[in-house]
């Protein structure tokens, strides 16, 4: 049954987005997880990566002010083991405006839409959605959500099957205004932000589109080919160029003056598959972005060369 449920959700990927689709196809993702072993992003908090993770990052002193001071906030998803997911976060539901970050909850409003009848996906549409997310492009995106409305995107973003916004948990993500000069705004009912996010909602929505449940799997997997093989080469990814070269990335980024964000799933061997997410307001957080990567790498690859140690020393069973 879950064979024939992957065969039908391939077949739709590809005649939906054809050509571009076939030379971006990732056959590891999504992963196709069955539902009960999709929990709750917070209930896969991990102490030992947790630790890990606060340890390193408050090493370095520009950081650790900036993380007291809630101006600098990191997410990361351990998905190595897809069966033992580990989360661990620093100022994790702390809501700071992410600039061109917050376009994933206009594509998801999009994918949404179109699952449900109410947008085509014409090749203009298909065209928007591609440019608003690998080259951020702000007029793309104006027209997808002149095209989508502010009600639709809210709707989806605090819809209880994904809560990536949730006022009981500082929001999340958070789209209430066109990437435009003129047009009327819809900020955020906590802050008042226009484009918002917290690294725990951002790091949910990587989360459960690498699952395959973000709308349906054949929407998650269209939404993963859009994000693929990003074609600005800053901040996370500047770094990846060099420390995952044979690993596919999906991504989104912002930027507007000292505000700094960036977010990416890794998809590469054995301990290179991770979601990192980072919020950061200062005026070197471009520097910041990549020099995090480093940083997290460090831990998730020290972690599997332990557990590698751990499992070679175990006393064999002879029985």
């Amino acid at each position: 049954m879950i064979f024939k449920t992957l065969q039908t959700c391939a077949l739709v990927f590809f005649i939906a987005i054809g050509t571009f689709a076939q030379s971006n196809y990732n056959p590891d993702l999504p992963l196709q997880m069955p539902d009960r072993f999709v929990l709750p992003l917070r209930s896969l908090e991990d102490a030992d990566l947790q630790a890990k993770l606060a340890k390193k990052l408050n090493a370095n002193p520009k950081w650790k002010q900036l993380i007291a001071q809630k101006r600098l906030a990191v997410g990361l998803v351990d998905l190595a083991d897809p069966y033992n997911v580990r989360y661990a976060a620093v100022n994790s539901d702390e809501m700071m405006y992410a600039a061109s970050l917050p376009k994933i909850a206009v594509l998801l409003a999009a994918e949404d839409a179109i699952a449900k009848g109410e947008l085509k996906a014409t090749p203009e549409v298909l065209s928007d959605m591609r440019s608003m997310i690998s080259k951020s492009n702000n007029q793309a995106t104006t027209r997808m959500i002149d095209r989508l409305g502010y009600k639709k995107i809210s709707s989806v973003l605090t819809d209880p099957r994904y809560q990536l916004y949730d006022k009981n948990n500082g929001g999340g993500l958070w789209v209430g205004k066109r990437y435009a000069a003129g047009g009327a705004r819809n900020p955020d009912p906590l802050e008042g932000l226009s484009h918002a996010a917290t690294v725990s909602q951002v790091c949910r929505f990587y989360y459960l589109m690498a699952m395959g449940k973000l709308v349906s799997c054949e929407r998650s997997e269209h939404m993963l080919t859009m994000m693929s093989e990003p074609e600005l080469h800053h901040k996370f990814v500047n770094t990846l160029d060099r420390t995952a070269q044979g690993a596919k990335l999906y991504r989104k980024s912002g930027s507007w003056r000292t505000y700094h964000s960036d977010s990416v799933l890794v998809w590469g061997e054995g301990w290179q598959r991770y979601i990192l997410v980072g919020l950061a307001e200062d005026a070197e957080g471009e520097q910041i972005m990549r020099d995090l990567v480093i940083a997290v790498e460090d831990i998730l690859k020290k972690n599997s060369v332990l557990v590698m140690q751990n499992t070679q020393t175990q006393p064999k069973n002879k029985g």
